[in-house]
């Protein structure tokens, strides 16, 4: 069997996966999905003599029939299971041994997380100094936003039309 160090990193790895993507998680019971998830991350799963399929079979050999997770004791069962399918040329004993190191360490990644796009359309969307029509009343020459007088028609109580360039121009016209 695997020494003490080896089979503590195997039972930090088991409680990392079986936590991960779950806030209600306690790390005691794994999901069939984080399972797939092990495997995949820990190449036990290479795609010639443990498949995707394997997994799933054997995921659902240990488990209880009405259970939908598994315990670390199945886990060990599990990797048990799988063992001679990974590692052909080898007894039982050694390819056990094997697939705990495989697993033994390791933490879930976040392999194809979408990152946010900083690219040519999203400054040319907020680039203020191309926005036209009614759109454009809400800034200032910076592109600093006006707040609420740049969103609500302010009530223009000066006798113009909205907008009107010459307002305040016609007292001095009628003076001269």
């Amino acid at each position: 069997m695997a020494g003490s160090t080896d089979i503590a990193a195997l039972e930090e790895s088991f409680r990392k996966f079986a936590i991960y993507g779950d806030t209600k998680a306690t790390g005691q019971e794994m999901t069939g999905k984080n399972w797939a998830k092990l495997c995949k991350e820990c190449k036990v799963m290479d795609g010639k003599g443990v498949t995707g399929t394997d997994v799933d079979i054997v995921f659902s050999k240990v488990k209880g029939k009405t259970a939908r997770v598994i315990g670390y004791e199945e886990f060990k069962k599990a990797l048990e299971e799988l063992a001679p399918k990974r590692f052909k040329g080898k007894s039982k004993e050694e390819a056990y041994e094997s697939i705990c190191q495989l697993v033994a360490g390791k933490e879930p990644t976040n392999v194809g997380v979408t990152k946010a796009a900083t690219g040519g359309a999203v400054d040319r969307l907020t680039d203020t100094t191309k926005y036209t029509g009614s759109h454009k009343e809400r800034f200032d020459e910076s592109g600093k936003g006006k707040g609420k007088s740049g969103r609500e028609n302010i009530v223009d109580t000066s006798g113009y039309v909205g907008a009107y360039k010459n307002a305040g121009t016609y007292d001095a016209k009628v003076k001269k």
